[in-house]
């Protein structure tokens, strides 16, 4: 596309982030270095970006976007101002173009912020020029939040609340600590910068780096380090493929404050209806994807019994498949049991007996398909 053929420039948009981004690189260093800024600024500016952060991932994202989970409309409140706050648009309008995404993940033309378009183009480039005509003013694929007064309050009052947010808790907090411009440059416009770029880098780099354990059918990555720094977005392969699970880190130690947020604020009846993806699905997506890696790796060996080796891995393949169905099908029955208290009855300690024996199966059927899969890397 020349330069006479590209679609508009918005504005806005570009001030907003040309400004900011001036702001938060040469003026905030030079308060700092004048005047200093002290602990309440600091922790004011932290607290700030995990409260915005966090709205957007938690409420936007993952309630609104994906309705991983329902919660209390003072949850949905709190999240509307904050996601506000992050300037990020209205729920409605975010929610609309990240769906459109992940329905056309990739797709030129289609995906929003597509990471074939390189870098820079789905970072941040997509919300410089009008690409899509009717971004803004098509909502048909977000008829249900239509129907959420908070996410139409919102979007109708977007301006006043985003002002009011991104001035006026500032500035309180501000003058509350004596020194109103201190805290409106740290907790107000860096810490704004901060939560773009955090937002973007899920855009961008988690479509870029990092691996793909769960599908290769579009350029979502998983990577902890992402994680870390995007309030557990980071596993975006897992995402990509698991959508509606209220998780992104599925397993206890990968970093998910969203997720912990979400289930913490279940224990207390904020949220509720968290909703996951079966285990079964989790780890059959996986197996697809270790047992593709190794058939290419035989299939480009040039070794001279590949076909043996294609035959074993899709036997083994198979066989483990059929163990998980079966094993999955016992752990079912086992749950209910345990739900109707029957483990101490005849029927539960049968029950009880198959689960363990199938789960013992399968363990040993994990590590003989990978010993094989491994082994076929190394010959690779």
């Amino acid at each position: 596309m020349t330069q006479s053929t590209k679609p508009p420039l918005i504005l806005t948009n570009a001030l907003v982030f040309g400004i900011t981004g001036f702001i938060a690189l040469f003026l905030v260093p030079l308060e700092g270095f004048i005047n200093g800024f002290d602990w309440v600024e600091i922790i004011a500016c932290i607290f700030l970006i995990w409260f915005s952060g966090m709205s957007i991932t938690a409420g936007y994202h993952r309630l609104w976007s994906h309705k991983t989970y329902d919660a209390h409309p003072i949850v949905k409140a709190v999240f509307a101002i904050g996601g506000a706050m992050a300037l990020q648009n209205s729920i409605l309008h975010w929610s609309s173009d990240h769906r459109v995404h992940h329905k056309h993940v990739d797709t030129n033309g289609k995906d929003p912020y597509s990471a074939k378009k390189g870098f820079w183009f789905s970072h941040i480039g997509w919300m410089l020029r009008e690409y899509q005509a009717h971004r803004y003013d098509d909502y048909n694929n977000c008829k249900d939040l239509q129907k959420d007064k908070i996410v139409m309050w919102q979007h109708n009052h977007y301006l006043a609340i985003m002002l009011g947010a991104n001035f006026g808790i500032p500035m309180l907090l501000g003058w509350l600590n004596g020194d109103i411009l201190g805290m409106l440059l740290l907790a107000g416009v860096f810490r704004l910068v901060v939560v773009h770029h955090i937002t973007f880098f899920i855009n961008s780099l988690a479509h870029i780096w990092g691996r793909q354990p769960y599908t290769d059918t579009n350029t979502a990555r998983d990577n902890g380090f992402i994680a870390f720094f995007t309030f557990g977005e980071g596993y975006h392969n897992f995402h990509h493929i698991f959508e509606y699970d209220y998780r992104n880190g599925i397993r206890w130690w990968q970093f998910d404050p969203t997720k912990w947020l979400i289930k913490g604020l279940s224990f207390v009846q904020l949220t509720k209806n968290l909703r996951k993806c079966p285990e079964e699905r989790i780890e059959k997506a996986k197996l697809a994807m270790q047992l593709k890696r190794a058939q290419m790796k035989a299939e480009n060996s040039g070794l001279s019994n590949k076909d043996e080796i294609l035959a074993k891995l899709e036997s083994e393949y198979n066989l483990l498949l059929a163990k998980m169905t079966e094993f999955y099908q016992a752990k079912r029955r086992f749950m209910d049991a345990k739900k109707r208290a029957l483990m101490q009855t005849y029927e539960g300690l049968e029950i009880s007996f198959k689960y363990k024996e199938l789960k013992a199966s399968v363990a040993l059927q994990k590590d003989k398909w990978l010993c094989l899969s491994q082994l076929n890397l190394q010959h690779a």
